[in-house]
C-alpha cells in the first residue's frame, strides 16, 4: 500500500470521527485529569515517606495525607472505569454508523454487485473489519492528544523539583514515537493482506460448508479440505508478521523507556553519593525529589508506550479501512448521474418507454442494448429467448439494480431520477432464487404487505398451493422455516415467494422464470392463476414455457443483448423467425 493511499484512507478514517467527537474529547479530559491524579498521588506518596523515614513522624500525624492518597486512587481508579466506558460508547457508535453506510451501500447498488463476492467475504467484511477500527476512535484518537499533553503536566509537576530530570526526560521522549515510526511503516500494508486472506477464507468457508452435500457426492470434499488448510496456512502465516511487528514495538518501547529512566537513576544515585551538585535550584537532594521523580519517570513514558501500543490499531484500522472505502467510494463510473429526483403518483398506471437503452453491470461491462421499446399500461409482455441473452439483465434495471445510459422513462420520468424507494412501492417481482428472510411462512408471504386482509391472504395461500404442505404442518403457515429456508424445498420457497409477489398490490409485475422449480402439476396450476393476475397490471414475464405466450398481448425475443423480434404470438409464429426455431424446440423436448 503506497504512501499517498494510506494518507487517504487516514482522511477517511478522521472524517467519520466527526460524528464521536464529543466523546473523543471526553475521553481526552478524562485522561488528563487521571494525568493530574497521577502526579498528585505520587506527590502525596513521596511526602507522606520524607516524613515518615527522613523527619521520622507519625503515622497519626499523617492521616490526612493516607486519607487524602487513598481518595485519589478511589478517583483514578472511578475516572479510568468511566474513560473506558467513554471509549466503547464512542467505538460502537462508529461501529453503528459505519454498518449502516455499509447496508446503504448494498442496498443502493443493489444484488447484482453484491453477488460478485462471497456472502463470506462480507460478513467478514461487515462484522470483523468493522470492529477492527473501533480501538482507532476509541484509544489511539484520544491518545494522539494526550502522548503530549499527559507528559506536559508530569514535567510541570518534576521540573521545579529537579531540572536536570525533566532535560532527560524531555529529551529521550521523542525517541519512543521517532522508532514506532521506523517499526510501524509496514504494518498497514501487512494488516491489509491479512485482511484480504481472512476475506477470502470466509468466504471460501461459507460457501463449502453450504455445498458440502454437492462436494462429497461428486468426491471434491478432500480437495476443497486441502485448500481451506492452504488459505489458513497464509493467513497464520500474515498472523505471525502482524504479531512479530507488534512484539519488536515492545521491545523498543520497554528499551527506550528503560535508558532513560536508568539514566535519571543514575544521576540521582550520584547526587546522593555527593558527586553531581547541580539540579535541585542549589537546594540538597532529598527522598521526596527523589522518589517522586522516579516514580513519575515510568509515568511519563507511559502515555508514550500506549501510543505505540495503540499505533497498531491505527495499522489496523488502515488495513480494514482499504476494504470499506474502496466498497464505500464504488460508483458507476461514465453512467449519468441523477438530476433531481421525483416521484410517480401512487395511483397512475405506468406507461414505460425506451430509447437508446444500454444497461451495464456495475464494473462498466456492457450487458443489454441499445434498445428501443413502448410498454402500454396494463400490457402484458412475454420475453423468451435462449441463456445469457439479457433477459434478467433488463427486468433488473427496471428493479433499479443496474446502471445504464440512454433513455428509460415511466410515465415521461427518466428512471434514474425516479425516487427508488417510491419506484420499489410500485413493482412486484418474483425471481428465480427467491430470499425469504422472516421466520415464518405467513411473515414472509406478509413481507411487503402487512396491513393485507385476512381474506386476500387466505386467497393467495390457495391461489400458490401452499396449503398443499402446510397442512402437513404442526403449525401450518405459522411454522418457522429455518435458516435460509433449510426447512423447505426449492418448489415450496417458490410457491411462497408467488404468494407474496401476489399479496402485494402493483402497478408493474416482473416475472422471472416464476414457475422454474415446480413440479409440472403445480407449474401449470400456477401459471393459470399468474395468467389471471396479469391482466391486472403490466406485466413482464420471463419464461421458458413457450405454450404459455400466446396468452400475451407481445413477446419480446431477446439475443446477444438485443430485442430481435417482438410482436404478438400469430405475427411471430408466421415470421418464421427465431421464436418459431425455439417454439418448434420446445415441442419437439416437451
Amino acid at each position: 500500500m503506497n504512501k499517498q493511499k494510506q494518507i487517504k484512507l487516514i482522511k477517511w478514517l478522521k472524517q467519520q470521527s466527526i460524528i464521536v467527537k464529543k466523546w473523543i474529547y471526553l475521553s481526552v479530559l478524562l485522561g488528563i485529569i487521571s494525568g493530574i491524579l497521577i502526579v498528585a498521588q505520587v506527590w502525596v506518596l513521596a511526602d507522606i515517606l520524607q516524613s515518615l523515614i527522613v523527619y521520622n513522624q507519625s503515622r497519626e500525624q499523617l492521616l490526612i495525607q493516607f486519607i487524602l492518597l487513598i481518595c485519589v486512587f478511589i478517583f483514578r481508579s472511578i475516572i479510568y472505569f468511566i474513560r473506558e466506558r467513554v471509549g466503547f460508547i464512542c467505538g460502537k457508535i462508529i461501529r453503528k454508523n459505519i454498518r449502516s453506510v455499509v447496508l446503504n451501500k448494498f442496498d443502493e447498488l443493489g444484488p447484482i454487485w453484491v453477488k460478485h463476492k462471497p456472502s463470506g467475504s462480507w460478513s467478514t467484511i461487515i462484522l470483523e473489519q468493522i470492529d477492527d477500527i473501533q480501538d482507532y476512535y476509541a484509544r489511539y484518537l484520544p491518545q494522539m492528544y494526550l502522548a503530549i499533553i499527559i507528559p506536559i503536566i508530569i514535567l510541570v509537576g518534576i521540573i521545579p523539583i529537579n531540572w536536570v530530570a525533566g532535560v532527560i526526560l524531555f529529551i529521550t521522549a521523542p525517541l519512543i514515537p521517532l522508532f514506532m515510526i521506523l517499526i510501524g511503516m509496514g504494518a498497514a500494508d501487512i494488516n491489509h493482506k491479512n485482511f484480504i486472506i481472512l476475506s477470502r477464507l470466509g468466504g471460501r468457508f461459507l460457501d463449502r460448508l453450504r455445498g458440502l452435500d454437492t462436494l462429497r457426492i461428486f468426491f471434491r470434499a478432500e480437495k476443497e479440505i486441502l485448500d481451506i488448510k492452504k488459505v489458513t496456512e497464509e493467513f497464520r502465516k500474515k498472523n505471525m508478521d502482524v504479531l512479530r511487528i507488534a512484539f519488536l514495538s515492545s521491545a523498543v518501547l520497554e528499551f527506550f523507556t528503560s535508558i532513560s529512566i536508568a539514566l535519571v537513576a543514575v544521576y540521582f544515585s550520584f547526587s546522593y553519593l555527593g558527586k553531581l551538585h547541580f539540579g535541585s535550584y542549589g537546594m540538597p537532594i532529598t527522598l521526596f525529589s527523589g522518589f517522586l521523580v522516579l516514580i513519575l519517570a515510568p509515568e511519563f513514558f507511559k502515555p508514550l508506550r500506549d501510543l505505540g501500543i495503540y499505533y497498531h490499531a491505527k495499522a489496523t484500522a488502515i488495513g480494514a479501512a482499504d476494504t470499506l472505502f474502496t466498497l464505500l467510494t464504488s460508483v458507476e463510473k461514465k453512467l449519468p448521474n441523477a438530476q433531481i429526483i421525483q416521484k410517480i403518483p401512487m395511483i397512475q398506471s405506468l406507461m414505460i418507454v425506451a430509447k437508446n437503452l444500454e444497461i451495464f453491470s456495475h464494473d462498466n461491462v456492457h450487458l443489454v442494448g441499445p434498445l428501443n421499446f413502448t410498454i402500454l399500461p396494463n400490457q402484458r409482455i412475454a420475453i423468451v429467448g435462449h441463456s445469457g441473452s439479457g433477459k434478467s439483465s433488463l427486468l433488473n434495471v427496471l428493479l433499479g439494480f443496474l446502471p445504464y445510459i440512454g433513455s428509460l422513462t415511466v410515465n415521461g420520468i427518466e428512471l434514474r431520477n425516479i425516487d427508488i424507494i417510491n419506484w420499489r412501492e410500485q413493482l412486484s417481482w418474483i425471481g428465480q432464487n427467491p430470499n425469504l428472510p422472516e421466520k415464518t411462512i405467513i411473515d414472509n408471504i406478509c413481507l411487503s404487505s402487512s396491513k393485507a386482509s385476512s381474506l386476500a391472504i387466505n386467497t393467495v395461500i390457495e391461489n400458490a398451493y401452499i396449503t398443499e404442505f402446510t397442512k402437513y404442518l404442526s403449525e401450518g403457515i405459522n411454522t418457522e422455516i429455518g435458516e435460509n429456508a433449510t426447512y423447505l424445498s426449492v418448489g415450496q420457497v417458490q410457491k411462497i415467494a408467488i404468494a407474496r409477489a401476489l399479496l402485494k398490490p402493483c402497478h408493474l409485475l416482473l416475472l422471472d422464470e416464476p414457475v422454474a422449480s415446480l413440479d409440472m402439476k403445480s407449474e401449470q396450476s400456477i401459471m393459470n392463476v399468474i395468467n389471471k393476475q396479469a391482466t391486472k397490471q403490466t406485466t413482464l414475464m420471463i419464461t421458458h414455457l413457450l405454450d404459455e405466450v400466446n396468452k400475451y398481448d407481445q413477446i419480446w425475443v431477446m439475443s446477444n443483448g438485443l430485442i430481435i423480434e417482438q410482436g404478438d404470438y400469430n405475427t411471430l409464429i408466421q415470421s418464421k423467425g427465431l421464436f418459431n426455431q425455439l417454439l418448434n424446440y420446445y415441442f419437439r423436448e416437451v
